[in-house]
């Protein structure tokens, strides 16, 4: 019986022990006192309590220290309990101050909260990195199209991380430079002769204004020549005009048409009205006769007058065709 309480004893004190050796690290103060880092014993506790791992921030601010950066404890603890990369921060500080630019500890943590990596920035910034353009299509003054592709070198700018714009906006901004360049010039050959031309009119832009990159340089990779879009617009045009006169011509003989048709009716009505005085005619020459203004004599004459007339324009070819 007294062997067991023995064990039961040895075993609540280990894990006595652990959990006192757990809230309070003596291990990690001793290195942190050695490593030239003073933090109290009871701050180690403290964090523990406020579930923030003590050798992540002893570890990190011994790092900070032996390079040089003037950080408190309070510091790293802060930005963690905000839900900082505090790993990543020490790390951008330290690469920033060995390559002499300009990052605070408020900037750091600031574009870390921000989403962004702290440490690639300054990398970026270091060591500046290309992108290509996509193929940018523009026309020259002479209509001739060509096709260009820049390398434009960046450098991350530190100030402008949060809030500033990305690589798309330089894209979109450098492909509009391209365009407005090749776009403002006489003649595609002159853009052949001096591709440089469209760098440095695209650099004097200042595209890179409000967005978290410093563009160092823009260079044309390559520029091909394509359609030639003033002479389809001509021909485009040309045709355009032809079917504009084709259908002007055809409303003209539709009222040239329509105009001959009226006078046809114009003429066939007339011809009606005479059919009909003509039918008045016998009549006339019947009340001649009764009221004896027409003798027969008169009568001969007058159909032998009708038929040398009738007989006139038969020969002339001058009748009325039926």
């Amino acid at each position: 019986m007294s062997m067991l309480v023995i064990l039961f004893a040895v075993f609540f004190g280990l894990v006595a022990l652990w959990i006192l050796f757990y809230f309070i690290p003596v291990g990690l103060w001793v290195t942190a006192l050695f490593s030239g880092v003073k933090i109290g014993l009871f701050n180690l506790v403290f964090m523990r309590i406020r579930k923030v791992p003590p050798s992540l921030i002893v570890n990190n601010l011994i790092t900070s220290t032996k390079a040089g950066l003037n950080l408190t404890v309070e510091d790293l603890e802060t930005h963690y309990l905000a839900g900082g990369n505090v790993g990543n921060v020490i790390k951008a500080l330290i690469s920033a101050d060995k390559a002499n630019i300009a990052l605070s500890f408020k900037q750091a943590t600031a574009i870390d909260l921000a989403g962004r990596d702290v440490f690639e920035a300054v990398q970026t910034s270091v060591n500046p990195q290309v992108i290509n353009t996509p193929n940018v299509a523009a026309v020259a003054q002479d209509g001739i199209q060509l096709v260009a592709k820049a390398r434009v070198t960046l450098r991350a700018n530190i100030a402008q991380l949060v809030g500033g714009a990305g690589e798309d906006t330089i894209l979109a901004r450098v492909g509009e430079g391209i365009v407005t360049s090749i776009g403002s010039s006489a003649s595609h050959k002159e853009v052949l002769e001096n591709p440089d031309k469209i760098s440095k009119l695209v650099l004097e832009k200042g595209l890179d204004a409000g967005t978290k990159f410093e563009i160092l340089s823009i260079d044309i990779a390559d520029i091909d020549v394509g359609a030639n879009i003033g002479a389809k617009l001509q021909i485009d045009q040309a045709n355009a005009d032809l079917k504009v006169a084709e259908a002007k011509a055809e409303e003209r003989r539709a009222m040239a048409v329509a105009s001959e048709q009226e006078m046809r009716a114009k003429a066939q009505e007339a011809r009606a009205k005479v059919i009909q005085a003509e039918a008045e005619i016998p009549k006339a020459i019947a009340e001649a006769f009764r009221a004896g203004n027409l003798g027969v004599l008169d009568y001969y004459k007058m159909k032998n007058l009708q038929a040398d007339t009738d007989m006139r324009d038969s020969i002339a070819g001058t009748g009325d065709q039926k």
